[in-house]
C-alpha cells in the first residue's frame, strides 16, 4: 500500500496530513485517490469507517486550489466544489474534515445544512466561498430564492449516496449535474450500493465512472466482534439491563426500529435509573443536537435510536451496539453496526434475536461468506 506522499499530492495537502499523523491511505483511499486526482469520476463502496470522506476531499481540493491559481473564485454564492450529504450530523462532520485541510491550502468551506434557521443558511454562504457542503433541502431553498449558483461547480461529491436516495436527492443532483461546467466530476460514496442507486449513477454521471469496491464492501468489518442473544417472550428488558449492568461507563447505542420501540425501551432504563438520550427523526433539531452531544462528550453513555442514527454519525466512544430490535434489511444492519469499528477499532455488537429474525441473519451469513 503507497504513503500519501507517493501520490501526486500538492506539497500543501501532505504538509496538512504530515500535521495531522496521516501517511499511508486506507483501502478505500488507496483506490479512489489516483482516479480522482486524474480528474475521473468515480463510484467508491466501503464500509462505514472506512475513511470515505478524506477518499474525495483531497481530490476536490486539489482540483480547486490548482484551477484558483489561474482562474480564481470571484463572485459571491458562486462555488466550485459541492460536497451533498443526508443529514445535518454528516454535514458538520464533513465540513470539520474539509476546514482542517484547508490551512495551507486556504480555500473557503461554508455550510448549508438542515437544522439551522433560514437566515443563519443565507449568512453562511454570503461572500466569495470554494467548497458548500449542504444537505438537499436546504440547498433547493437557497437555489430557489436565487442566493445561490452551481453554473461554476466543477466537483461535484454524493456522500452516504444511498441515504441520499430516501431522501429526495435527485432532483437537486440534477439540477447541479445539468446547470454546471462542462467539465464535470462526480464522486460517489456509500457503503452500500442497491439497485435503485445504480440506476441512477447512470442518470446522473455525465461519463461513465470508474467503480471502486474497498475489501470487505458490504460486509462487517473484521474488528467488530458480534453476539447474539436468544429472547424468547418478554425477555428484552431483562437481558438489556442485564447487558448495560455488567460494564461500566462504555459509549453504546440501542437501536430500535420504531419511536415506540425506542420510547418502550426509554422507559426501561428510566426505570433503571440508566441514564440516557434519545436520538429520533420526529424530534426537534436542536434537541436532536444537545443529545447527541451529552453523547459524544460523555456526559451519558447510552443513546436510544431508530435508523437515523445508523447513518453518518462518527463517533469515536461508541463501542458497542445493540440492535434491541433488529432491521429486516441487511443493509440497514450493516449501516447500525458501522457506528462502531470504525478506523481500524475493535467494537461489539450484540443482537437480540427472535425467531422473525432468522430470515435476517440467513442473509448476513450468506454475505458475509461471499468475498467482498
Amino acid at each position: 500500500m503507497p504513503t500519501f506522499a507517493e501520490l501526486p499530492l500538492l506539497p500543501s495537502l501532505l504538509e496538512t496530513l504530515n500535521q495531522q499523523g496521516l501517511s499511508r491511505p486506507t483501502d478505500i483511499q488507496t483506490q479512489a485517490l489516483p482516479p480522482l486526482l486524474e480528474g475521473r469520476s468515480l463510484v467508491g463502496v466501503s464500509p462505514t469507517g472506512s475513511g470515505k470522506t478524506l477518499a474525495y476531499a483531497l481530490p476536490l481540493l486539489q482540483r480547486l486550489k490548482q484551477l484558483d491559481g489561474d482562474d480564481p473564485v470571484l463572485l459571491p454564492g458562486r462555488p466550485r466544489g459541492v460536497v451533498l450529504v443526508p443529514g445535518r450530523e454528516l454535514g458538520e462532520q464533513v465540513g470539520k474534515v474539509l476546514k482542517s485541510l484547508t490551512h495551507d491550502t486556504r480555500l473557503r468551506v461554508r455550510l448549508l445544512i438542515g437544522g439551522t434557521a433560514k437566515e443563519v443558511a443565507r449568512q453562511n454562504i454570503k461572500g466569495i466561498f470554494d467548497v458548500l457542503v449542504a444537505t438537499p433541502g436546504r440547498l433547493q431553498q437557497l437555489l430557489e430564492a436565487e442566493k445561490l449558483r452551481v453554473d461554476d461547480v466543477r466537483f461535484l461529491v454524493l456522500d452516504e449516496a444511498d441515504q441520499l436516495l430516501d431522501r429526495g436527492f435527485l432532483p437537486i443532483a440534477e439540477r447541479i449535474v445539468h446547470n454546471c461546467h462542462g467539465s464535470l466530476q462526480v464522486a460517489l460514496f456509500a457503503a452500500t450500493l442497491p439497485d435503485a442507486l445504480k440506476g441512477v449513477i447512470k442518470e446522473l454521471f455525465p461519463t461513465a465512472p470508474v467503480h471502486t469496491r474497498a475489501r470487505g464492501s458490504q460486509r462487517t468489518v473484521p474488528t467488530l466482534r458480534t453476539e447474539n442473544r436468544e429472547i424468547e417472550g418478554g425477555e428484552r428488558e431483562d437481558v438489556l439491563l442485564a447487558l448495560l449492568g455488567k460494564k461500566g461507563k462504555v459509549g453504546t447505542f440501542l437501536f430500535a426500529n420504531t419511536r415506540a420501540q425506542c420510547e418502550t425501551v426509554c422507559s426501561w432504563l428510566e426505570a433503571a435509573e440508566i441514564a440516557h438520550v434519545r436520538y429520533f427523526g420526529e424530534m426537534e433539531s436542536k434537541e436532536r443536537r444537545q443529545n447527541l452531544k451529552k453523547f459524544r462528550d460523555g456526559e451519558v453513555d447510552v443513546l436510544v435510536t431508530t435508523d437515523l442514527g445508523g447513518r453518518g454519525l462518527d463517533i469515536e466512544r461508541v463501542e458497542r451496539v445493540v440492535n434491541v430490535h433488529l432491521p429486516q434489511d441487511v443493509d440497514n444492519y450493516l449501516h447500525r453496526v458501522g457506528r462502531t469499528a470504525r478506523a481500524g477499532r475493535s467494537g461489539l455488537v450484540v443482537n437480540f434475536v427472535t425467531q422473525r429474525d432468522n430470515t435476517l441473519l440467513a442473509k448476513l451469513k450468506r454475505r458475509e461468506s461471499t468475498k467482498g
